[in-house]
């Protein structure tokens, strides 16, 4: 009798502990779990965004790629690091990603997590541009380095 009190007290211990964890909302559907961690993100629970959102992006998500460059650029849920934000723009770049190709081409052109290129930061800039990123931001980008 007291050992199986003891194993159910244990059992429904784990449940709760278990159900309280970030991951424990995730499902396998990858459009519900992006979905999680934007509304995670939402809320500043950048932890669980971000358990959401590395799954995901080691899978292949472009989008997820993105956003999980996107903290680790500005150090929400994670320390700041730019060379992890590249790796991960680059990742997403390499897929489409408009926003990514941009970010990751002003990436290059400050030098930041990368050696210092204005040839990669102008044909990134201009993949995005193509790929129809935001207009007004390729037409500033392209004013600001005009001459060179």
């Amino acid at each position: 009798m007291k050992f199986t009190k003891t194993l159910l007290t244990t059992a429904l211990f784990s449940f709760s502990v278990l159900s309280a964890s970030p991951m424990a909302y995730a499902v396998s559907d990858p459009k519900t779990q992006f979905q999680q961690a934007v509304d995670a993100y939402e809320r500043s629970d950048f932890i669980t965004a971000l358990q959401l959102w590395k799954p995901l992006a080691e899978q292949g998500d472009a989008n997820a790629q993105f956003n999980l460059a996107l903290m680790y650029e500005d150090g929400k849920g994670v320390k700041q690091d730019y060379f992890q934000t590249v790796k991960w723009y680059q990742k997403a770049a390499e897929q489409g990603n408009a926003k990514a190709q941009f970010n990751l081409g002003i990436m290059y052109s400050l030098g930041q997590g990368v050696k210092k290129d204005r040839n990669l930061a102008k044909m990134w800039v201009s993949k995005a541009c193509e790929n129809g990123y935001q207009k007004s931001r390729c037409d500033v980008y392209r004013m600001l380095n005009e001459g060179e």
